[in-house]
């Protein structure tokens, strides 16, 4: 949460006060956006402060005609409030006894309302935030499963969460984070399931946040919640998909929802739930057992095919005589890892072009870059075409990689393990792969570490992670959340 203002300015009983202060504040007149309507009401002048684009125009103008209708049913000037605000029509309203809280709720998209005589304001939640139809995620798609997907909505996200859990022990908690930019952030978690240590640590780690602003909203949340530094493993889980996300709660995590951003933050999390996939429990335990095993397979060939391919072929002897094939048949001027390091960087500059390019030219991108580009440098003697192949094989590791952020930690970790190889060989490339599992299994994120259940090990949950248990056998909560209920089912307590 922001810095709180200890001196907060009251609201004042005379109207013009009041207007003179958000007058100034609001910068009414100057800024378009920003704007107020008076109306006259049983002899009580009633001000109506707002901001365009962020309201529901239908709701503000029903609210206008039923002040206006003030005047035909009732004489009683003594109790206009109580009149008003039973002709306030609409489900959410409030009242606030301070200036600068009417200006936060106002520049959030809700109304306003002053009325003359009176040191309290009606706040009215009439939000309409821009924005599209919830539709499934690029990077999460699935063969079977919802197609529905956040938004950069807050309040439409915590009702696609809302609809998978309806247990009236969720909660969500919201609160603004940035002196500036108030952007709101939400706390999600189930109250008799998740840990209340783990969500006090998380509310206060946010409380916490001094800043002005957070325009890249839920990665400036990340990086003051977990202080991640120099680590380029990803310490949270990002999804995009509500039943993810809804999955996690039901298992003690702490989901974070954060306004303008269409993915939430699950934590805590450690590096194997970065490796599994919604799809895997779309199909029946044995598929998604195949799947994940094939994944698997993926990512440690994104990790070490080529640092191990390298380390072949500069030292010939490791390799049997009847899979000597494996090395380069082909001599070049270049090095190999030149080579390498080349091909790695044109993978990345095209999968950055192809972020950049318009759809209907990203297919004659990739074939430009594939036949004429790629066969070219071959036969000019750039590159040997096992480079060219082992380089593709990883990037395709790279794509099957459930989790973006870790498959370019996968990358920064298998150029390290190139290099070690290319300096030291052998005892580069062991040393390499001991050196990084111990500064993993050094890693602490919220209180949890990260690698388990491999370390510290658990071998029934670790199990859970090397195949896709049925969901009936699946009864237990993972430890490592520290959920208060440890029951999923609760037939699995007798």
């Amino acid at each position: 949460m922001a810095q709180k203002k200890e001196n907060k300015t009251p609201i004042s009983a005379d109207i013009k006060q009041n207007e003179a202060f958000l007058k100034e504040r609001l910068g009414i007149g100057v800024s378009f956006d920003v704007g107020v309507r008076k109306i006259y009401a049983l002899k009580k002048e009633i001000q109506m402060y707002y901001c365009t684009g962020l309201c529901d125009s239908l709701y503000i103008i029903q609210i206008y005609r039923e002040i206006m209708d003030m005047d035909h049913g009732h004489r009683a000037p003594s109790k206009v409030k109580e009149i008003l605000h039973n002709h306030l029509a609409h489900q959410q309203v409030e009242f606030t006894q301070s200036l600068d809280e009417a200006v936060d709720r106002m520049l959030s998209g809700l109304i306003v309302i002053f009325l003359d005589g009176e040191a309290e304001a009606f706040v009215v939640d009439v939000r309409s935030y821009p924005g599209r139809q919830p539709q499934e995620p690029d990077i999460e798609k699935v063969v079977r499963g919802s197609r529905d997907g956040y938004t950069e909505n807050i309040i439409v996200n915590t009702a696609l969460t809302r609809r998978r859990i309806r247990d009236e022990r969720l909660r969500h908690e919201i609160l603004q984070v940035g002196e500036r930019s108030k952007t709101d952030v939400c706390i999600s978690y189930i109250q008799d399931v998740a840990d209340p240590g783990l969500v006090k640590l998380i509310k206060d780690e946010l409380g916490s946040i001094d800043i002005d602003g957070i325009p890249m909203a839920d990665k400036t949340i990340e990086e003051f919640l977990v202080k991640q530094g120099w680590n380029p493993f990803p310490l949270v889980r990002y999804t995009e998909r509500p039943d993810v996300a809804a999955q996690h709660l039901m298992e003690g995590h702490v989901i974070i929802i954060t306004d303008t951003s269409p993915s939430v933050i699950i934590t805590p999390t450690t590096f194997f739930h970065h490796v599994q996939h919604a799809e895997e429990y779309r199909q029946t335990p044995f598929i998604g057992a195949f799947l994940r095993w094939t994944r698997f397979a993926g990512m440690l060939a994104s990790l070490l095919l080529v640092p191990l391919w390298l380390l072949i072929a500069m030292e010939p002897s490791l390799l049997n005589d009847k899979i000597d094939f494996i090395g380069p048949n082909k001599e070049t001027n270049i090095p190999l890892f030149i080579q390498i390091y080349l091909a790695e960087m044109g993978i990345d500059v095209l999968r950055m072009a192809a972020i950049h390019t318009p759809s209907a030219l990203s297919t004659a991108m990739g074939l430009i870059a594939a036949v004429l580009i790629g066969q070219i440098a071959i036969d000019v003697g750039l590159f040997v075409p096992e480079v060219i192949l082992y380089v593709a094989i990883a990037a395709i590791g790279s794509f099957a990689t459930p989790s973006y952020e870790l498959s370019i930690a996968n990358k920064i970790i298998r150029l390290l393990l190139i290099t070690l190889v290319m300096l030291f060989k052998v005892p580069g490339f062991v040393i390499g792969i001991t050196v990084i599992l111990i500064y993993m299994a050094s890693v602490q994120n919220l209180n949890t570490p990260y690698l388990w259940p491999f370390l510290p090990f658990n071998a029934k949950a670790f199990m859970q992670v090397v195949v896709r248990i049925a969901v009936p056998r699946s009864n237990v909560r993972p430890s490592i959340v520290h959920p208060q209920n440890v029951h999923k089912q609760p037939g699995s307590k007798k």
